[in-house]
């Protein structure tokens, strides 16, 4: 019985960090629509994010039963805890990738991005994809010094949000209102799928050191 529990443990990190990869796929993709206006392309993000759900209420469904039939204590339950708070993060930066995909899908045939502002699209996705990256790789390996280095990507992220706006307030905008809303929603997308991903790497500091501050 307490094998196939730890089994049920380890389980959930398999599946946590099945929803980083899809999740960084999604935002990856979602991207490319959204500078692209490639239709296909969105709506296959759009529909793709019902395997994020899925894996979601798997976790929250596993951790429901073990808390019913194991009553797990110490360790264990921080992790059972820990799982269904990084399942949460991960199912809402799916959710981000989608409202990413859906901003392309509304504006197709035409790119909802000025050309002034790629750049600075192209950079906020690779900060994206290096934190979920880094994300899956600190969940499968509980590495405490891995999860504090995403603080400093956050921040790469943040600064590409204030550059947005820095544009978009520019006397020089000619795009119009509904392409700065467009940006503007875009730019939060990318900056709460940052904050969430963080959110996840302070887990796993909780998770190993059972602080909030990261030490033991």
């Amino acid at each position: 019985m307490r094998d196939a529990y730890h089994d049920e443990l380890d389980n959930l990190t398999i599946k946590l960090v099945e929803m980083t990869r899809l999740v960084r796929s999604a935002m990856s993709r979602a991207t490319t629509a959204l500078l692209d206006a490639d239709l296909h392309l969105s709506e296959s993000v759009i529909s793709q994010d019902e395997e994020v759900n899925r894996l979601y209420a798997e976790v929250e469904t596993s951790i429901y039963e073990l808390m019913a039939t194991q009553q797990p204590v110490a360790v264990d339950l921080r992790t059972v805890i820990t799982a269904l708070r990084m399942a949460a993060d991960l199912e809402r930066m799916g959710d981000l990738a989608e409202h990413i995909a859906k901003i392309a899908r509304m504006r197709h045939p035409e790119s909802a991005i000025p050309a002034e502002l790629r750049d600075t699209i192209v950079e906020m996705d690779q900060v994206a994809e290096r934190l979920i990256t880094k994300t899956g790789t600190c969940i499968a390996t509980r590495d405490v010094e891995l999860s504090k280095e995403l603080e400093a990507d956050d921040d790469a992220m943040d600064t590409l949000h204030r550059r947005l706006f820095r544009v978009l307030l520019s006397p020089k905008w000619d795009h119009g209102i509904e392409a700065a809303i467009d940006i503007t929603l875009a730019g939060r997308y990318y900056e709460r799928y940052a904050d969430h991903a963080v959110r996840v790497a302070r887990d796993v500091v909780y998770l190993v050191t059972g602080s909030r501050d990261g030490e033991e």
